[in-house]
């Protein structure tokens, strides 16, 4: 057994995709089944994602639907990758976050990112703009106040207040920076561009300070890594992602995911290609033996703490069975 493997921590953010011919109900129900199967199967967290009218993702309430897969599950951790405190209010993201601790003590994670929405519409409709995001330290500091009891309002969040929910850092862009300034754990990906989060892991290190919700740096890498009997079945269960992904970058819209038989036979122009081919390139996929060569390598060169499974496909079944000879690694 591999000694890098055995001592990291895995886990797995679904993002709640959508496919063609299903509705967005189905792919809710689908993040709360895969929980309970990534319970079953011993990883540490599951986390789900925040977007807001993007017709390939159904996932738009983070801590509700964090609410349903915690109710549904036992044991394992539940939490958010992330709330994206730019579009929220502190105050109620504490106050849910406290309502959900509450009811599931010593089970919830408090992921946070410092995007706004992805399309200008989005933002109107949000009431915010891409500046906004420049205000996240400021955001993040208020949102663990309220947390601590030290908000200069006099007014108390309940039932937040007293609470200890740990708040990770989704680094991307400055996040690495505040991460580190504040004192919390950071999540960093992908897997793709390994040296930008070799970069971003280094600064975090060099410049973490101590905090009350950290002692020392905790690095989680996300990344897609898909697992199955032979590379070509592996590849196939990233084409979805990357022909929807090609789709977004040349139209402005990411769709809902097709089956990789469909995606593999539909014409793309020369651009597409371009940007379909890279969204394959660059991932954990392949038989196990190649996968836990590939995480070892990964593990060497972080020196992460844990690894944040991000996949997605269409064919679910395929799917829950990359998990499982995920977890096959991972348990060896």
């Amino acid at each position: 057994m591999n000694a890098l493997i055995a001592r990291t921590r895995f886990s797995v953010l679904d993002r709640s995709r959508t496919r063609e011919g299903h509705t967005p109900g189905a792919a809710l129900r689908d993040t709360v089944a895969l929980a309970r199967e990534v319970e079953a199967l011993g990883f540490h967290r599951f986390w789900v994602s925040e977007h807001h009218g993007v017709p390939g993702v159904a996932g738009s309430a983070p801590t509700v639907l964090a609410a349903a897969v915690a109710a549904a599950t036992r044991t394992v951790r539940v939490g958010t990758g992330g709330v994206m405190l730019p579009n929220h209010r502190p105050l109620v993201v504490a106050e849910q976050f406290g309502v959900l601790e509450s009811l599931l003590p010593g089970r919830i994670d408090m992921g946070l990112g410092r995007s706004v929405g992805f399309t200008d519409g989005v933002r109107r409709a949000l009431g915010r703009g891409k500046d906004d995001a420049e205000d996240f330290a400021a955001q993040l500091g208020e949102l663990l106040g309220w947390f601590e009891g030290t908000s200069p309002t006099g007014v108390r969040a309940r039932p937040a207040e007293g609470l200890r929910v740990p708040p990770f850092v989704l680094a991307m862009g400055e996040g690495a920076e505040i991460a580190a300034r504040t004192g919390l754990p950071m999540v960093i990906g992908d897997l793709r561009n390994r040296e930008r989060m070799l970069r971003g892991i280094d600064h975090y290190r060099g410049r973490f300070r101590p905090s009350p919700w950290a002692a020392e740096p905790y690095v989680v890498v996300s990344g897609t890594v898909a697992v199955a009997g032979t590379p070509e079945a592996a590849r196939r269960l990233l084409v979805p992602e990357a022909w929807s992904m090609a789709y977004s970058r040349t139209h402005g819209t990411f769709p809902p995911l097709p089956p990789a038989e469909a995606a593999e036979g539909r014409a793309m122009t020369a651009k597409e290609r371009g940007f379909y081919e890279s969204g394959l390139a660059g991932h954990l996929a392949g038989t196990a033996d190649q996968v836990a060569d590939e995480l070892e390598t990964v593990l060497k060169e972080t020196a992460a703490d844990e690894v944040l499974v991000t996949t997605s496909t269409y064919d679910r079944a395929a799917l829950l069975d990359s998990y499982r000879r995920l977890a096959q690694i991972v348990n060896a």
